[in-house]
């Protein structure tokens, strides 16, 4: 079990803290297919479900920048991998609990060193003022023996849940631009309304 800031468990050990940003390296294509597009940042708003100030803020402070391209001057758009969007649903979970900004942003260098696999199986809880990662469901059970009140975030269920929305929201090709159109529910039933009308 990890965690980040000030701690009463049993045996907390700190969250690492990056000393520097991933080395970015070229993927075998085979391996690409999650990483061949990116969201625009209206689209990472709503998938994450934060305002697109939000958004902007995180990004100019550092706190959640995007991994795919960084706006580069005025008109230039930002966009976002997927895993950016787990990572800003994340960070709005631990806001609205109240969690420091200074802990969140020890998670989310944390998050962002992890492989996929980890993340898939990670299970982040707080008690407001700490942030603790649990990998197995001793680790869960420990931290709740502790008696403090705590809440838990199953990173799993959250990009299970961003996958879901993405799906249904329309994406950009990085190597071309060009944007792809997912088939939305909603826009049918608008499309229908208007031939109708």
């Amino acid at each position: 079990m990890s965690s980040t800031g000030e701690s009463s468990a049993a045996n907390p050990c700190p969250l690492p803290e990056a000393t520097a940003p991933p080395v970015a390296r070229r993927v075998p294509a085979a391996r690409r297919r999650s990483e061949e597009v990116g969201y625009r940042g209206p689209t990472a708003c709503a998938a994450a479900g934060i305002t697109y100030r939000q958004l902007d803020y995180w990004a100019r402070t550092g706190l959640v920048e995007p991994s795919v391209r960084p706006a580069h001057g005025s008109g230039s758009q930002r966009l976002y991998s997927f895993r950016d969007v787990v990572v800003l649903k994340i960070v709005k979970r631990l806001l609205d609990t109240g969690v420091s900004l200074q802990n969140i942003r020890t998670a989310v260098r944390h998050l962002r060193s992890q492989g996929s696999g980890v993340l898939s199986q990670m299970t982040l809880m707080s008690d407001g003022a700490t942030v603790y990662e649990c990998s197995s469901p001793d680790e869960v059970a420990e931290l709740l023996q502790g008696g403090q009140g705590v809440f838990g975030i199953a990173v799993g269920v959250v990009w299970r849940d961003v996958e879901g929305a993405l799906a249904q929201l329309h994406a950009e090709c990085v190597d071309t631009g060009e944007t792809i159109v997912r088939d939305n529910p909603a826009d049918e039933l608008a499309r229908r309304r208007n031939r109708a009308g």
